[in-house]
């Protein structure tokens, strides 16, 4: 098969829907990271989503609509909580997914056999072209192979899955560099089960009590249903082993600096002390730039050939910090050293 590489202009847009309406795949842009669509109504067609990444099939999908209308159009859940109106007044179109009680409509191949589904409305300009030309809602986790790191631009989605789909639009570089902050409203109060650009805080500023998901920060149990993406496997990840160092700063160089065919992921401020290959994140505490540079910072990683193991400073969990963490965290296989306890 051959992997076509579109524009955002309506005549490209328009060869992309048709692809979606026979049942095919594209590469998707959206301001958080690319998402690789195909027909939310279609199980076969989500049956090659999960075929092209490798993904495994208890992993739920997103659903993504281009008009917050399109949920009543197309009967996607069982019950729009008052809760999610006041989410969507605020931060919809926009990197924010809602869990609802799904409704029949909805195929199980999307949800991975659960009674709901998550669905966000997303503000990048293309996606919000594709699925209105396509006139369906589209299902579309990230457009990356199964497990590695996320794309954040279509080279990187070329690069995976050319050859295995049928169009790539590009859309430019992502704007927030980090996949949707997802909330569940299937449960009182609701819960963060993903975070991402909208934090903690700020859900809780607009619905008051919100939940934190312990799998957000420590590991899923093997036995538990994952009700969101990105939540049950190792993701994120290069080929190299990565490991995330929670340290002072003289210590994690001191640690670093004596090891051979390793590589540090760390600040712009660290660099005059590293003696080792490094790749930076930005400046530190700028946890913005740190999750618009994370992907494309994992996926440098995979250049450098003899490179065996990457330590990667720990950052902090507060604001969009708490999202990087969780990528590093899983990229990472939940593996931590902790130079404060020895």
């Amino acid at each position: 098969m051959k992997t076509l590489l579109l524009t955002t202009s309506e005549e490209d847009i328009l060869k992309a829907a048709e692809i979606i309406n026979n049942g095919g795949l594209v590469g998707m842009p959206t301001e958080t990271v690319y998402g690789l669509a195909a027909d939310a109504l279609n199980p076969e067609a989500i049956k090659g989503i999960f075929r092209a990444k490798g993904r495994p099939s208890d992993n739920p999908l997103i659903v993504h609509i281009a008009d917050i209308n399109d949920i009543d159009k197309y009967g996607l859940v069982r019950e729009f909580p008052e809760s999610a109106k006041i989410l969507a007044e605020k931060f919809w179109p926009g990197p924010l997914t809602m869990i609802m009680p799904k409704s029949d409509s909805v195929p199980f191949e999307v949800t991975a056999g659960l009674d709901s589904v998550a669905i966000r409305f997303p503000s990048h300009k293309g996606a919000q072209a594709l699925i209105a030309s396509s006139q369906k809602p589209l299902a579309a986790p990230s457009a990356n192979l199964s497990g590695s790191p996320s794309p954040t631009t279509a080279a990187h989605v070329m690069k995976d899955l050319a050859g295995k789909i049928g169009a790539v639009i590009d859309g430019g570089d992502c704007e927030v560099g980090l996949e949707s902050t997802v909330i569940t409203l299937c449960t009182n109060p609701p819960t963060l089960l993903r975070p991402g650009k909208i934090t903690l805080d700020q859900l809780r500023e607009v619905l008051g009590e919100v939940n934190l998901s312990t799998a957000v920060l420590e590991k899923l149990k093997d036995t538990e249903e994952a009700p969101s993406p990105g939540m049950k496997y190792r993701h994120y990840a290069p080929k190299a082993k990565v490991c995330l160092v929670k340290a002072e700063d003289k210590a994690f160089y001191d640690f670093v600096n004596n090891k051979n065919n390793v590589l540090a992921l760390c600040y712009d401020e660290d660099t005059e002390n590293i003696k080792i290959p490094c790749i930076t994140l930005g400046k530190k505490n700028n946890y913005e730039e740190e999750a618009k540079k994370l992907f494309a910072a994992l996926r440098e990683i995979d250049e450098h050939e003899d490179i065996e193991t990457v330590y990667a400073r720990c950052p902090d969990t507060d604001g969009v910090g708490m999202a990087v963490y969780n990528r590093l965290i899983r990229a990472a296989g939940f593996e931590v050293i902790d130079l404060y306890e020895q």
